[in-house]
């Protein structure tokens, strides 16, 4: 068997696995992907960044006093 197809084949399966793990496990995964959004948003608005930019002047203000 050529090693692509060998590589393409695991790959698949790999991403099969991981298909079924969310679906049984759903709301871990919901969770996980809150908390990671979460974590995005406090970031963006300590760094500055695009989030943060589109957000009325005087919400910039009092989040650049709160962190």
């Amino acid at each position: 068997m050529n090693p692509s197809i060998l590589n393409m084949f695991t790959i698949k399966l790999e991403e099969w696995n991981l298909l079924k793990w969310i679906s049984k496990n759903k709301k871990i995964f919901l969770f996980l992907i809150f908390v990671v959004i979460v974590i995005a948003g406090v970031l963006d608005i300590k760094y500055e960044g695009l989030f943060y930019q589109l957000l009325p002047t005087s919400m910039q203000t009092f989040l650049s006093d709160l962190f």
